[in-house]
Formats: C-alpha cells, sequence, structure tokens
C-alpha cells in the first residue's frame, strides 16, 4: 500500500478482528497512518489481536454496527472506512436469517449513514460471489447490503462520502474456509470431507482481497461496484491438491451438499458486464443511475445484453491440480504448515 494515501489518516475496519481486518491492518501499519481504528463486538478477539499487533495506532472500539452511536462514535474524524463486518456463514444464516438482516443489511445502513454524518472521505464495503442471484439468507442479505450502498449515491450524487463495494469470491485460509479444515484433517490422519466434488468456486488470497479494496479506494465514484477477475476450481481438485502437498493418502468423502449451497457462484451476472469497465485485472461496474422515469429504458431498451454471460466459476479458466498446488504455495499459511510437517522440500520442488 502506498504510504502517500494513507499518511496522516484514521480509518475504521468494522468487523475488524476477522481474517481480512488482521490483514489489512498489517499491511496499514506498514505505512504512516496516524490510527487504525478496529470495531467489533468480541472482547477475546480484540484481546488477543492487540497482543499479537502491539502498535500504538491501533486503537479498538468495542461496538455493533446494529447499534448506530457505537459505529457513529468509531468514525469521529475517520478519513476511510472499510466495512467488513457481516455474519457471512451459510447455515448459520440459514436457520437465522434475520439476524443476517440485522447485521448485513441494517448494520450496513447504519454504516453508510455514520460515514456520512462524519464526512468520512471514502467507504468501502465487503460484499460476496453469494449476492449474485443468491438462493441462501446470506447471499440474499449481502445483495441488499449493495443495495444499500448503490442507493446512497443514487440519493446523494454529490455527497462528499463516495460509497463503492467489492465482490469477490472464497477467500483461502480465512477463517472457516475450507482449507485450514482439510489440513486439519490430514494431521489428524482423517479423510477428507468435501460436499460435491463437482462444486466449483473462485479462489483469492486474503492479499489479494485487500489489493481489491485498495483499488477501489483509489478508483471509486459513487457508487461503484468493483470485481477482481479470478480462476475457479472444483472442489475435488482443491482437496486433491491440499493432499498431494502435505503428501498425504487421505481419501476424500463426499457428505453431501450443505443447507442452500449452489453448484457454481457468480462474481457479476451479464446485465453487469453490459455496463462494465474492464480495468486489466477488475472490473469497474458503474452504479445504475437511471432516475425513476424509465421513458428512455422501455424505449430503447439493451440489445447488448444478448452477447454477454455470467461471469461464472462454472465457465471462467478451471485451474488443474498442479496449478492449484502452485497457487497454494503462495500462501504464507500454508507454508508454515507445510515447514511444520517437514513437507519444505514441496515448496522447493514447485517454486
Amino acid at each position: 500500500m502506498a504510504n502517500s494515501r494513507y499518511s496522516g489518516k484514521q480509518i475504521v475496519i468494522t468487523g475488524g478482528t476477522g481474517s481480512f481486518g488482521h490483514t489489512v491492518a498489517k499491511k496499514l501499519l506498514e505505512t504512516d497512518v496516524e490510527q487504525i481504528r478496529i470495531l467489533s463486538r468480541d472482547e477475546a478477539k480484540q484481546d488477543a489481536m492487540r497482543h499479537e499487533l502491539p502498535d500504538p495506532r491501533l486503537k479498538f472500539y468495542v461496538g455493533d454496527v446494529r447499534d448506530f452511536d457505537s459505529v457513529a462514535r468509531a468514525m469521529k474524524n475517520a478519513d476511510y472506512v472499510f466495512h467488513a463486518a457481516a455474519l457471512k456463514q451459510v447455515p448459520s444464516c440459514e436457520f437465522f436469517p434475520i439476524e443476517a438482516v440485522r447485521t448485513n443489511i441494517l448494520g450496513s445502513e447504519n454504516v453508510v449513514r455514520a460515514a456520512e454524518k462524519n464526512s468520512v472521505s471514502s467507504v468501502v464495503c465487503l460484499s460476496t460471489d453469494k449476492a449474485v442471484y443468491p438462493v441462501n439468507a446470506m447471499g440474499m442479505s449481502k445483495a441488499m447490503m449493495e443495495k444499500v450502498a448503490q442507493s446512497y449515491g443514487l440519493n446523494n450524487p454529490n455527497a462528499e462520502t463516495v460509497v463503492s463495494c467489492v465482490r469477490y469470491g472464497n477467500v483461502m485460509y480465512s477463517r472457516g474456509s475450507v482449507i485450514p479444515l482439510f489440513i486439519n484433517q490430514i494431521k489428524a490422519g482423517k479423510q477428507l470431507t468435501v460436499t460435491n466434488p463437482d462444486m466449483t468456486r473462485f479462489l483469492m488470497s486474503l492479499a489479494d482481497s485487500v489489493n481489491l479494496v485498495e483499488f477501489a479506494f483509489e478508483n471509486a465514484r459513487q457508487g461503484d461496484l468493483f470485481v477482481k477477475k479470478a480462476q475457479a476450481s472444483t472442489i475435488a481438485d482443491l482437496a486433491q491438491a491440499v493432499a498431494n502437498l502435505f503428501e498425504s493418502e487421505s481419501e476424500i468423502r463426499v457428505i453431501g451438499t450443505r443447507h442452500a449451497e449452489k453448484l457454481s457462484e457468480a462474481l457479476a451476472t451479464r446485465e453487469e458486464l453490459t455496463r462494465a469497465e474492464d480495468m486489466g485485472d477488475y472490473f469497474k461496474v458503474p452504479a445504475d443511475n437511471r432516475d425513476l422515469n424509465y421513458s428512455l429504458f422501455f424505449e430503447s431498451g439493451d440489445v447488448n445484453q444478448a452477447n454477454y454471460s455470467d461471469y461464472d466459476s462454472h465457465t471462467v479458466e478451471r485451474m488443474n491440480v498442479r496449478e492449484i498446488e502452485n497457487l497454494l504455495l503462495t500462501l504464507p499459511e500454508v507454508r508454515r504448515e507445510l515447514a511444520a510437517a517437514g513437507k519444505m522440500d514441496r515448496i522447493g520442488a514447485q517454486l
């Protein structure tokens, strides 16, 4: 991250004790940022992070995005906001959908309103591929979060606070993700459990997710959505790649699809790609800024949609097992696990 952008700035990370928050906080501490505020409701995780990153520029705020006052308090005099607080687990949101609404939708509205109240320069809201054609409560609530963010721009086109979104797929080695599960199963001598071997997912590192948010801060206009182009893999190939790296003979056991999971995920719809700008490694999808007078739309329509297809994990370039192994070896967490298991030769052989 460039020092110039963050020099003397105060930054808020909602949900900052999560995997993304840890990663972005470490990156920010390498700059001459003035202050980083971690807003979360978990005292234990805050205390652990305080000991892990003992830097006086890191400040901790106990609060919840569901409570406007606690969010507004954390944003006083802030310059930038990384909005990462969310309920993310698909099965738990299926059982408690109203909780997903309260955190992911109403909580996001609180973040946007608090940012406006405190004249924050830019807010980037983190979304997910599950928000595209959502079939589960988590994805639906994230899709509505995107609408909340974009509606702010539609209703406040000249506002000082720029609100944008980023959307990405599975973040490798994030908390609760499948790669550390596979590694733990290998270490315990157990079978590797997969829900559906033909299921495909986009793969992204935590570092890539931080770079995506950084790109949004640098390029966003009101209501923009940014998507990082990504490769995909089947769950079976991902499990096999992990087993190969650890030279494990653990068998793969199919346990069945979890609550409300899709066979594939899409990062962008064809409707979005129709108006997207290709920015190399990223797509920028500007907000649909038509007003409530739809006469122009109905009269002219959009003849280009038929020329596009969804950016879907079933249809984009798919990595083979060896390519997945090489991607996994770029993750510091996987390298540490391999070193601890005495598999350093695997690192040297493939890098």
